[in-house]
């Protein structure tokens, strides 16, 4: 008998974008709150907290979109003709905000236009990310094993309400981030915005709480039925109750806590995604197994994964360390 390794690849699939989330998540934040600072001072401080480690973040997006492509290929072929759109917009403004981090700084660079390329890239990188999470919760139409829908069939209220959210999630991350890593004015004014992003991420995880049970029924089972409701209930009230610790430890000026709890709110809405979504991959219709490739092609990648997988795991962690600590005007990526 051959070892089913759907799941352990569903499992490194999984870590693999909560951790792009969760991590380019906090960066791209810190881009889209440029737009609401214009200190040019401040905007230097704010690039250089997340200067060193922004690269590399993005590692999880090409584990995750090429394990997609390796290891589940009919789910890669039904998803991207529906989000080509979205994924295009989102690869641009990623680009734009890699070259931004290196053109801003060079001698006599026209710096406001790599700030606006840094800002608006990292606005426009996230708004599509989340557009592409919400046709992903709305599922694609799927005629026998290919894809039968439009390229805009992203461009509905459900996709578009899911791309202002995450806009408003990432900056929860990035005020948080800031908050901890700065000093001073630019620190208060991330601790004001970490408030009112707040509010917004917690409106935007009610209506979607509300919207997708009401208008797919399959996701209204999952959560209501019994018992399932009694399973999954603690998922709802550990948001409550993170979301509450995350204002009052901001309120108590504790530096550390609201960006691991705003990491956890988002960790708790990655749990309630997959309790709504498993098993499948491309929903409504493609499960993992019948996206998956055949078993020697997953037994022959996972060798190479778990060398790779722990390497990644541990430059991260070794990076972060680093890194550390606040950042200050005198020092910073360019200056190392």
């Amino acid at each position: 008998m051959s070892l089913d390794l759907v799941p352990l690849w569903a499992v490194i699939l999984s870590i693999a974008v909560l951790m792009y989330v969760l991590l380019d998540g906090f960066d791209l934040g810190v881009g889209i709150l440029f737009l609401l600072r214009k200190n040019q001072d401040d905007r230097n401080l704010m690039v250089a907290s997340v200067a060193p480690i922004w690269d590399f973040n993005e590692t999880w997006l090409i584990l995750g979109g090429g394990g997609l492509l390796a290891v589940f290929p009919l789910a890669f072929a039904v998803i991207m003709p529906a989000v080509y759109f979205p994924i295009l917009v989102m690869l641009l403004g990623l680009l734009f905000r890699g070259v931004a981090f290196e053109f801003r700084d060079v001698p006599d660079a026209r710096r406001y236009i790599w700030d606006r390329a840094f800002a608006y890239g990292s606005l426009f990188a996230t708004f599509a990310q989340g557009v592409v999470l919400g046709n992903f919760i709305e599922g694609f139409k799927v005629t026998g094993r290919a894809f039968s829908g439009s390229s805009w069939d992203w461009f509905a209220p459900f996709p578009l309400l899911t791309g202002v959210g995450l806009v408003v999630g990432y900056s929860l991350l990035g005020a948080t981030w800031l908050y901890m890593k700065t000093q001073g004015e630019l620190q208060e004014w991330a601790r004001n915005k970490s408030y009112w992003a707040l509010w917004g991420i917690l409106a935007f995880i009610v209506m979607v709480s509300v919207w997708t049970p009401l208008a797919q029924a399959r996701i209204a089972a999952r959560w209501f039925s019994q018992p399932n409701i009694f399973y999954f209930s603690p998922v709802p009230l550990l948001t409550a109750v993170i979301a509450w610790l995350l204002w009052d430890s901001l309120r108590k000026g504790r530096e550390v806590l609201p960006f691991l709890s705003a990491m956890a709110l988002f960790f708790l809405s990655f749990i309630g995604l997959i309790i709504s979504l498993w098993p499948y991959v491309a929903p409504p219709s493609i499960t993992l197994w019948d996206a998956a490739t055949a078993p020697m092609s997953q037994q022959f990648l996972i060798v190479g994964t778990m060398f790779l997988l722990p390497v990644i795991l541990l430059y991260v962690f070794w990076s972060y360390w680093v890194f550390r600590g606040k950042v200050r005007a005198d020092t910073g990526y360019h200056q190392l």
